[in-house]
């Protein structure tokens, strides 16, 4: 069964964001900001690529998108860190409605769209384990019997981390966060035009079973100075330096190592 993965690399959509921009010209300025997207290069380089690498099921395939007015060598550096994930594709849209250019994206990735597939959504500052696209397979084997009678299903492994990143290594708190990005698959029965980004990840248990796993910890968030989401008045998180067990945890788990993040944060 193919497992697509759909992942926004600072694309401008029209929507999808939860910081307001009076106009596309304006929401580019912001997203193509130097000191925001050093960031954001830093956390894909960190925290999104490497769990890719290490899956312990390499058959899935990951679209990257990005806005067609990403300055080049921004897309040469995007193209450099990707090279060694033979499972990566980065596609270039120009400003669309943020859902209805995702969904296109996905559907045309199914390689046969009258048979069954996976997705998932991988946010650019985000991981998953390293055994994600494994257990996502696995638990939709292990539930023939429903998925047999749905169009649609979700899977939610809703333990992992919130974490910062930074100079100083990486700081985190455990979490546990039902339907968040990092951690949710969903099953797609073929011919079903429908996709992951048909929904908004919090309310998809509204219009579809879920099956919830929540036996180890499955994602780690990242917490940075341009996160989207910080801009709702989100409340404060205690974070704490990791110490020598969860850093071997990390790496194990996410491929997130300590040394490397205290390397691409020094840079100056």
């Amino acid at each position: 069964m193919q497992v697509i993965g759909l992942c926004r690399f600072s694309y401008p959509a029209l929507g999808g964001f939860q910081i307001e921009h009076d106009s596309i010209d304006e929401r580019i300025t912001f997203l193509y900001g130097e000191k925001r997207l050093e960031e954001r290069f830093r956390l894909m380089e960190t925290i999104a690529l490497p769990c890719l690498r290490q899956q312990t099921d390499p058959d899935f395939d990951l679209i990257i998108v990005i806005g067609d007015s990403l300055p080049p060598h921004h897309v040469t550096r995007l193209r450099d860190l990707c090279a060694d994930i033979p499972q990566i594709t980065i596609h270039a849209e120009p400003p669309r409605k943020h859902r209805q250019v995702m969904k296109e994206i996905l559907y045309a990735a199914r390689k046969d769209p009258d048979a069954p597939c996976l997705q998932f959504r991988h946010d650019d500052d985000d991981a998953v384990s390293v055994d994600f696209v494994e257990r996502l397979r696995q638990t939709i084997d292990d539930c023939t019997g429903l998925v047999a009678r749905t169009k649609t299903m979700a899977v939610d492994f809703n333990l992992g981390y919130v974490a910062q990143l930074g100079p100083e290594g990486i700081t985190a708190s455990e979490l546990h966060r039902p339907y968040n990005v990092a951690g949710l698959g969903m099953y797609v029965r073929g011919n079903c035009p429908l996709s992951i980004m048909n929904f908004a990840h919090e309310k998809i248990p509204r219009f579809m079973p879920t099956v919830t796993i929540s036996d180890a910890p499955m994602f780690v968030r990242s917490h940075s100075a341009f996160n989207d989401s910080r801009h709702k008045g989100a409340k404060a998180i205690d974070l704490t330096p990791i110490d020598a067990n969860l850093a071997a945890e990390f790496e194990a788990r996410f491929a997130l190592r300590q040394d490397h993040v205290r390397r691409v944060f020094s840079r100056p």
